[in-house]
């Protein structure tokens, strides 16, 4: 490596820049062996006592969670307080499910050889867009407060009286926001000063003059550290939220030196190689359905397993109260501590548990997904329309993307490498399960006779091979 221009200076800044790379280099190695020795051998496919969501951010994870694998576990089989690092707590009895941006290092918390991992991946430029419209859109809501303090001391007030998790205490928008919404209150104090009532803009993504330009943003050392190849540091577990105490050593070696990304990146691969599914925000829907046929009947499986059974008469009843919510409901419930649908446990009989199994079709399933999405959907846009109504005329969608000019665009692709070439390796993972899941069914069908268009998990479970499938014989 050339070491001659780091920092524009001479040989002595060449000479301190070489060490650095070395020392860097050796603390990058050492985290990515013991990382890659950890990786349990094994079948990464088979659902394991616990599932861990590993939610990274702006990947439709909300909707992918509350819509659809809560829909297939149930909200009493949820871990408590799963979005909520300060309290998070995995020793409740029977959680079976964790939903979290937390990253891979919440593992050291878990009972790592008895936990599946699950994650949905998403085009780095369009997470990145996604980030920055949300960032601003959630500042935007102080807005209404007269100043800065009073909307800081409000908004302090309030959750002190709320035992619930905000969008305030989930990584990264922890930092994201407050940041962003004192840059948003700054530059409203600015249009005062210069007596600004309007303005007048067609790029909805540079109206200075009203919230910071993406081109701004995507430099910003909060959004370096937070956004910009999140993915790969996420599933890495070396995010600035990491429970590791190497993870800041080693994120900020691999910013300064972009080559010892390979060593991370080769770590996240592996994580996904073992993961016991992988989304795309790209194919949402088919994502949602080979999820439900390749996880949900090993769910299934297991509660049927469950010596215990406790807790699983609630299930059922839970499952159709969410599958009610008002949008309202869903949206303030959406970082809530889920302990108040898990205080009742309770026996319940072999007939009871085959009522919940027949009513736990693909197809069924699918319908509710459907269902829950487009009120989820509408009331996220309503909301957003709301909000950025206090900017306007920023006014962000998929056409006004397009008038940012490609320059911008490259910069968001330079800085996340590694999230793109992760995305094409998870695109790789995606098909194989794709193709996997179809084998599967062609063969089973080969066997035992013509099944259902859908796979149903209702009455009858076959395991082939690796893969425990449950349908419905005609």
């Amino acid at each position: 490596m050339d070491f001659a221009g780091v920092n524009g200076g001479g040989s002595v800044d060449a000479s301190s820049a070489e060490k650095d790379f070395v020392q860097c280099e050796k603390i990058v190695r050492e985290w990515a062996r013991s990382a890659l020795e950890e990786e349990i051998e094994g079948d990464g496919h088979t659902l394991q006592d616990l599932l861990f969501f590993l939610h990274v951010p702006r990947t439709g994870g909300r909707t992918y969670f509350h819509c659809l694998v809560k829909k297939v576990y149930g909200a009493a089989l949820e871990c408590p307080r799963s979005y909520d690092k300060l309290r998070f707590d995995p020793r409740k009895p029977k959680c079976r499910l964790v939903a979290t941006h937390d990253d891979y290092s919440i593992m050291s918390m878990l009972p790592r050889e008895k936990t599946s991992v699950m994650t949905v991946l998403r085009h780095p430029v369009d997470r990145v867009f996604s980030a920055y419209e949300f960032s601003v859109e959630v500042a935007s809501r102080f807005l209404v407060h007269p100043n800065l303090t009073s909307a800081t001391e409000l908004t302090k007030r309030i959750r002190a009286k709320h035992k619930g998790v905000s969008t305030l205490d989930i990584w990264p928008w922890k930092y994201l926001v407050p940041w962003m919404r004192e840059d948003l209150f700054a530059r409203r104090d600015a249009r005062k000063m210069k007596g600004l009532s309007y303005v007048n803009s067609n790029d909805s993504y540079n109206v200075e003059e009203m919230a910071m330009p993406l081109h701004q943003f995507i430099n910003e050392p909060v959004v370096l550290d937070t956004v910009h190849n999140g993915a790969t540091f996420q599933v890495a577990g070396l995010t600035n939220n990491s429970y590791l105490a190497e993870a800041h050593d080693v994120r900020h070696c691999v910013q300064k030196f972009t080559i010892l990304g390979e060593h991370v990146l080769q770590v996240a691969q592996k994580r996904l190689d073992n993961m016991l599914f992988v989304g795309l925000t790209e194919k949402h829907r088919e994502s949602a359905k080979m999820f439900v046929n390749v996880v949900g009947p090993q769910v299934i499986s297991q509660i049927a397993s469950d010596s215990s059974m406790e807790g699983l008469s609630k299930i059922k009843s839970v499952t159709e109260q969410n599958s009610l919510l008002s949008d309202s409901e869903l949206d303030s419930n959406y970082h809530q501590d889920g302990t108040s649908d898990q205080k009742t446990t309770e026996n319940v009989s072999t007939e009871n548990l085959e009522g919940i199994k027949k009513n736990m079709t693909v197809e069924k399933i699918m319908e509710e997904y459907k269902a829950c999405i487009s009120p989820l959907r509408n009331s996220q846009s309503v909301r957003r329309t709301n909000s950025l109504r206090e900017i306007s005329p920023a006014n962000f969608s998929k056409e006004a993307r397009l008038l940012v000019p490609d320059t911008v665009l490259q910069q968001i692709r330079s800085l996340n490498s590694l999230d793109l070439r992760l995305f094409k390796y998870a695109e790789g993972i995606y098909a194989k399960q794709n193709e996997r899941m179809h084998e599967l069914v062609t063969t089973v069908s080969y066997y035992l006779g013509e099944i259902p268009h859908t796979i149903l998990f209702a009455s009858t479970y076959i395991l082939f091979g690796d893969m425990l499938l449950d349908v419905q014989l005609g």
